[in-house]
């Protein structure tokens, strides 16, 4: 039986953490994966200690797996931050990322890389493949900078767009879902904010249309986002309702009450149009979602 070799760079992460539970369970895949972290939060998985900056750290995980893909989950995401840390998030979200295709494609490999809704500025939402990008921030402009290096390089790769990721992963901070359910379980008031709007993606989706990428060889970008547009306000509601909490709790504001040093894409989110059509792609409803994290989680 042939394998695929697959890389998970930032393993670690929620992203990471998913996509692993997923393909250790198949036989035809050999999976390594490599994070920041000393050691790997799942066990029973080859792992490596990397940091992606760093030529030399790159070098050594791609001669020591020579991957068929490498899946880049690996970003700084804290959104202010990049404001204030622009060097950092810039080493991570750029450099790193031409390492990668650096040495991946001196092997060959088909990366795989993990963008954002960020790289748009808001106000026509929601985008599709073709519409053309305007960040108004410092990640997404970091972000659009690592999808240039792909496109602008030979190396055979895919360009993932997805937006507000949630689902069941075990280790590292609490996503959104469980930040609702465990604030308000502790009768917490929570400030939510209307005016932005997306389709928030459930981890296990993402992780079956990169498996669909893979499955049939895609590159190019593709859109990979959630079954439902609404508003950060309105997913809360729907969490609360799922979970039988009091909405009373929830509070509305717009984004501008908070203050944040980074701005926000507010009319936004991803048409799956494409990932549809070529990849049989079938986001679960919010409903459905919380059914598998309510399952998977305790809260």
């Amino acid at each position: 039986m042939i394998k695929n070799r697959i890389c998970i760079v930032g393993s670690n992460g929620m992203l990471g953490q998913r996509i692993i539970e997923f393909y250790s369970g198949l036989k035809n895949v050999e999976l390594f994966a490599c994070s920041f972290e000393n050691e790997s939060f799942i066990s029973d998985v080859n792992y490596l200690q990397i940091d992606i900056t760093l030529q030399k750290d790159v070098q050594k995980l791609i001669h020591q797996f020579y991957p068929d893909y490498i899946i880049n989950a690996a970003a700084f995401t804290n959104v202010d931050k990049c404001e204030s840390e622009k060097e950092l998030s810039w080493k991570v979200n750029v450099t790193g990322v031409e390492n990668l295709v650096k040495y991946g494609g001196a092997c060959d490999a088909h990366l795989i890389h993990i963008s954002t809704d960020y790289v748009f500025d808001g106000k026509n939402g929601p985008y599709s493949e073709n519409d053309k990008p305007n960040p108004i921030s410092s990640y997404g402009r970091s972000k659009l900078a690592s999808e240039n290096i792909l496109l602008s390089n030979k190396i055979k790769s895919t360009i993932v767009r997805t937006n507000v990721l949630y689902g069941p992963a075990k280790h590292g901070r609490p996503d959104f879902v469980k930040w609702v359910v465990g604030s308000l379980s502790a009768n917490k008031e929570i400030k939510i904010v209307t005016d932005q709007i997306n389709n928030p993606t459930f981890l296990d989706d993402l992780v079956q249309g990169i498996s669909k990428l893979i499955e049939f060889d895609k590159k190019g970008l593709y859109n990979i986002g959630g079954a439902e547009f609404l508003s950060r306000y309105d997913f809360t509601q729907r969490i609360a309702d799922y979970f039988n909490l009091d909405k009373s709790l929830i509070k509305k504001i717009v984004t501008s009450d908070l203050n944040q040093p980074a701005p926000r894409p507010l009319k936004s989110g991803l048409i799956n149009l494409k990932a549809e059509t070529e990849l049989g792609y079938k986001p679960h409803s919010i409903e459905e979602s919380l059914l598998i994290i309510s399952k998977e989680l305790i809260f």
